[in-house]
């Protein structure tokens, strides 16, 4: 094996596994920040807001996962999610506590 081949073996495998780290980290996080912003936002009794935005957030983490996979690059795609989780913070640091 050339080293050539075995230097893209590596950027490939790293391209993978920066990808699965994106999907499923940043799956997590902006699933948590969708929860806490819609948590903080929807206009119910607080118990049924936390678990309507619970519910609603496990939308999110597929939907991060694919974009992981489908950006054109590892690092495009985390800056996608980190762009998304940043907003989504600053969404419920500006919606403050619930009330």
């Amino acid at each position: 094996m050339t080293v050539k081949r075995r230097q893209e073996g590596w950027r490939y495998r790293g391209n993978v596994a920066l990808r699965v780290l994106a999907g499923s980290v940043g799956a997590y996080l902006v699933m948590a920040l969708t929860a806490a912003l819609l948590a903080r936002t929807l206009p119910m009794s607080r118990v049924e807001a936390v678990t309507t935005a619970t519910m609603i957030a496990y939308l999110a983490a597929p939907a991060v996962t694919i974009w992981a996979f489908l950006a054109r690059g590892p690092w495009r795609a985390l800056a996608g999610i980190a762009l998304v989780a940043g907003l989504l913070a600053l969404g419920a640091w500006a919606a403050g506590q619930p009330a």
